[in-house]
């Protein structure tokens, strides 16, 4: 890789909501990640909030290396994003994988359910935004069975809205609900509510989240991506 390529800026786009939780998460991932790596991370959203992808890309010189922070490959990853970077004329932006499924948010999440009192033999409940994109909703099923592996039983996903089953429909007193969220926010919200032995938290900026994202820029970068 040429020299001036070595450390291209990092962009980081989330889906974008007006609950405050959110953005704040999305800032504080981007904070943590330029302290790790080193080299400038800005934030754009897909949708509902700014600055939007072609706003970020504006103050971002090439090559970027723009990576999803979604959970899974749903519509907004494999058509939105590239769209919305295709209409800015930029050629120098390559578009890493998002961060899940993979086996740092495994980690994150069993973390999470730990600290919110599960104990090994405590029943876990897997719950997702939901999605009506097939893509996306394969990749919570890969993501629910690595943590049932760890959990020790078998994970089968239910969602907070738009899939089924429904968390709420499944949920019991004893259950711990391991939420496949990245933000705190309505969803994580409606899942505290539910009469269940105890809800984890959202991903949030976990040392495995920001892991995964150092490992993500820098495959990018190792790849040679930017040589051209």
């Amino acid at each position: 890789m040429r020299r001036s390529a070595v450390n291209p800026p990092l962009l980081l786009v989330a889906h974008g909501t007006r609950d405050p939780g959110g953005p704040r998460v999305v800032e504080e991932l981007a904070e943590a990640t330029s302290a790790r790596l080193g080299v400038p991370v800005h934030v754009g959203y897909v949708d509902v909030i700014g600055p939007t992808v072609a706003d970020a890309l504006a103050s971002a010189p090439g090559p970027v290396v723009a990576l999803p922070a979604f959970l899974a490959a749903g519509y907004h990853v494999r058509v939105d994003l590239p769209e919305q970077i295709g209409a800015t004329g930029r050629e120098d932006v390559t578009i890493t994988e998002p961060l899940g499924p993979a086996p740092e948010i495994t980690e994150a999440l069993l973390d999470r359910l730990r600290a919110a009192g599960w104990q090994p033999g405590d029943r876990v409940l897997f719950s997702a935004a939901g999605s009506s994109d097939e893509r996306a909703l394969s990749d919570v099923r890969t993501a629910a069975r690595l943590l049932g592996r760890r959990c020790g039983q078998w994970l089968t996903p239910s969602y907070i809205t738009t899939a089924s089953p429904a968390t709420e429909a499944l949920c019991g007193p004893d259950d711990f609900i391991a939420p496949y969220l990245l933000a705190p926010g309505l969803f994580h919200r409606r899942l505290a509510d539910l009469p269940v032995a105890g809800v984890a938290d959202p991903l949030g900026v976990h040392p495995a989240v920001i892991d995964l994202v150092a490992q993500r820029y820098r495959c990018a970068v190792q790849d040679d991506v930017f040589a051209a």
